[in-house]
């Protein structure tokens, strides 16, 4: 299947905001020299040859306009984008903010063609912060570039993948009179680059390279006087030698997209989640959190120890915190004194209110160090109430996640849409363990083991009897995990946010089989990942976002929901617009439950209404001891209990 695109007006009111910038530019060919007298390859037939001179004609972008011009133009635009006007130019830098799952991609790719077409701009850079990113977006402009020709009367342009054991490639970049378009990650470019002396610190970009005649590569790139659009600017250049290596580009302009700037620089056209949501250009999201407060039905409580200094009784407890500056709620070891209410003491966590968590005796004896409280909860030093094995709410939530997607599929299959489902997880050998023979890890054990049995629920006899063909019943077949791989060919493990050698195996699989993962000829609809899937890649048909990892970063949460964000697509690779298909589950630990309630005031502190993160109805899983041994209680044992209380 291939995905079709359509041209939406707030995408070409963001390529305009961007265009219109050089308005009363002329068409200017600037032109200049690369001497190759010291090539041996050198054709001289396509050079000039003149006692001992030989050099290749470079081509370069060229501006006609005066900053007094081209400023008068940006805050024309702004006020028609009811953004507040900018006083300078800002060292031309210029800012696209656009909700995550909107094509930013495909917009940027579309300004492109517009500056050449108005104006004759070739030369663009487009710089990323990792390797999802650079294989996200080489794999955009390759799904684009037959509906863009056909908008653009099959204008010529070329796009590659900076690579330093190629570096022929950046002579044809600056010399080609086509549009020429290079992909480059951040740290290819930002190594000891102003000390070259340092041979073994410093980037071959940034060195003297026979190929390229002694030429450095970074010379002639900054000949061409580049338009430099940076993807992701807020993990691209937040260091100061991440901007001096931007600068090194020497840059016509730069252009930042995002949906999560840091640095506004003279911000051009704002599409807000409010705004996505609003004219429903992503999918509402709604939140299910499994965590140990809603499975156990009791606060969580740890004493650690106790103290009497001066004849003032204290203790140390873990309780739940909600942090006010953030609006995360962790646990945390907190201090507290008799007659102190951990409501207030956590900061007002909802799970102490109304329910007696008061400190009636702290008991400082040895031996019997313990405290009590006015309902009539006891602890000694090292006990817990309301805790519950980490492993069964990471199974609860691997179900949750199966009957979610199973549900969609039951809808969703007969319009042609395939259902996807993506889990991040916090380590590699939880889903695959070379230690075992079959070198399943606890969460592919625990999702074959639940996924066999939910599927043949009776609620799903349609699925089975009827699309055999397009979904597979055996577990083994539907699951897959994507992740970096060792020399042995083993998965491990990633480095931060994907940017080594080793994850570019990661990235190859996922970013180049998007259209493969769509169609019901893959078995695969539930893929495993440990790291970089934050960014960099999104497939409009996941449904399910599942996290098995705790996560304290508000931008990186964000990023992992926006994974999912897309509007989804049919068989025929064609957006289905109805809302009612259009639905992001985010099945959560406790942190993700509280990032969901986070962005909302995070937004709304902006004046925006936010208004798409809803709860899923969730009864939870109740706990029960016998003899001290804990046991899950089944979902309709679970129901009844929950409402007895």
């Amino acid at each position: 299947m291939k995905l079709k695109f359509v041209n939406q007006q707030y995408q070409t009111d963001a390529v305009n905001s961007i265009v219109n910038i050089f308005e009363g530019c002329e068409i200017k060919n600037s032109l200049f020299t690369i001497d190759v007298s010291n090539d041996k390859g050198f054709n001289k037939d396509s050079g000039y040859t003149g006692e001992g001179v030989s050099y290749f004609t470079g081509h370069a972008n060229k501006v006609s306009i005066d900053d007094f011009t081209m400023l008068e133009n940006v805050q024309h635009i702004q006020e028609e984008n009811d953004i507040q006007r900018t006083k300078s130019l800002e060292n031309k830098n210029f800012t696209i903010e656009m909700e995550t799952g909107t094509g930013k991609t495909y917009v940027y790719t579309k300004t492109i063609l517009e500056l050449n077409k108005k104006y004759d701009f070739t030369k663009f850079i487009i710089v990323v912060p990792s390797i999802a990113i650079k294989e996200g977006v080489y794999s955009s402009l390759k799904a684009t570039e037959e509906h863009f020709k056909e908008k653009y009367d099959n204008v010529v342009y070329n796009y590659f993948v900076y690579d330093s054991s190629h570096l022929e490639r950046i002579r044809e970049f600056a010399t080609s009179t086509n549009i020429e378009i290079m992909i480059i990650n951040i740290d290819a470019f930002r190594k000891s680059f102003v000390d070259t002396e340092k041979e073994n610190k410093a980037n071959l970009i940034h060195r003297e390279s026979d190929r390229l005649s002694g030429n450095k590569p970074i010379d002639l790139i900054a000949s061409t006087n580049p338009i430099v659009i940076i993807d992701e600017p807020q993990s691209v250049d937040g260091t100061k030698k991440s901007k001096d290596a931007i600068s090194s580009l020497n840059p016509l302009c730069t252009l930042r997209y995002s949906a999560t700037h840091k640095e506004l620089y003279n911000l051009m056209y704002r599409l807000t989640p409010v705004d996505a949501y609003q004219e429903n250009l992503v999918k509402h999201i709604e939140v299910a959190s499994i965590t140990s407060n809603e499975v156990s039905a009791k606060p969580y409580v740890k004493l650690l120890s106790v103290s009497d200094k001066g004849g003032t009784y204290s203790c140390r407890i873990e309780i739940y915190v909600n942090n006010k500056k953030t609006g995360v709620i962790d646990k945390k070891a907190v201090t507290a004194k008799t007659k102190d209410d951990l409501w207030e003491t956590s900061n007002e966590v909802d799970y102490y209110k109304d329910c007696g968590y008061i400190i009636d005796n702290i008991d400082c004896f040895k031996g019997e160090e313990s405290v009590s409280f006015s309902n009539g909860e006891y602890l000694n030093i090292g006990e817990t109430i309301g805790d519950v094995d980490d492993n069964v709410i990471k199974r609860a939530q691997i179900r949750q996640t199966i009957e979610l997607h199973l549900n969609k599929e039951l809808h969703y299959i007969k319009k042609g849409i395939k259902v996807l489902s993506l889990f991040f997880i916090d380590e590699v050998a939880k889903y695959r363990n070379y230690d075992r023979k079959d070198e399943k890890g606890d969460y592919a054990i625990w999702f074959e083991e639940e996924y066999n049995r939910l599927i043949q629920l009776p609620k799903y006899r349609k699925l089975r009897e009827n699309y055999a063909d397009k979904i597979s019943l055996e577990a083994d077949k539907v699951h897959d995990g994507y992740f970096s791989k060792d020399v042995k060919g083993r998965i491990k493990n990633s480095i931060g946010a994907g940017v080594s050698k080793d994850d570019e195996t990661t990235y190859q699989l996922i970013m180049k089989n998007k259209e493969q993962l769509l169609s019901f000829d893959e078995p695969i609809r539930f893929i495993f990942s440990h790291s970089a899937l934050k960014e960099g890649w999104d497939n409009p048909n996941v449904f399910q976002v599942c996290t098995l990892i705790e996560t304290k970063d508000t931008m990186t949460k964000r990023q992992k929901v926006g994974r999912g964000l897309r509007i989804c697509v049919n068989q025929n690779g064609e957006r289905v617009l109805e809302n009612k298909y259009n639905v992001l589950s985010v099945v959560a630990n406790e942190s993700y439950k509280e990032f969901a309630s986070t962005l909302q005031k995070e937004l709304e502190s902006d004046n925006f209404k936010f208004g798409i993160i809803e709860p899923i109805s969730f009864t939870g899983i109740c706990m029960k001891q016998i003899d001290g041994t804990t046991y899950e209680l089944t979902q309709e044992d679970s129901q009844q209990i929950f409402k007895d209380i």
